[in-house]
């Protein structure tokens, strides 16, 4: 699991929920710096924030898509509007949960893009 967002608290309580289901947490502050990174290649989902300063979520979706990387993304935002949602959707993301969430939402969301990603295509 791979938590991008600019905000730290954010990256910590998400990652911290990410832990308490046995799984293991990175995290970023940008999208950039997680294209950089080495857990690319073995991130089995994403949490990306929506709005990041330089790469927001969905520039780093259409990234990954642009070398055809099908990870499943969820999209966290304290800023929900109803076409960033859909351009969301549209990229193929699992959930987009508006900030604050509850923790049981994420779960359900992370549970959810794990079980398509064991899916063989």
């Amino acid at each position: 699991m791979s938590i991008i967002d600019d905000d730290f608290s954010v990256r910590v309580a998400v990652a911290d929920i990410v832990r308490s289901m046995d799984l293991t947490a990175n995290t970023f502050a940008s999208g950039q710096d997680f294209l950089k990174s080495n857990s690319l290649s073995d991130t089995a989902c994403i949490v990306a924030d929506v709005q990041m300063p330089g790469l927001s979520g969905i520039e780093l979706q259409q990234a990954l898509t642009a070398k055809q990387m099908k990870i499943p993304m969820i999209f966290i935002t304290a800023y929900p509007d109803e076409r960033t949602r859909a351009k969301a959707f549209e990229g193929g993301a699992i959930c987009f949960l508006n900030k604050p969430f509850g923790g049981s939402a994420i779960v359900e969301c992370i549970e959810r893009a794990l079980s398509i990603r064991d899916i063989p295509e």
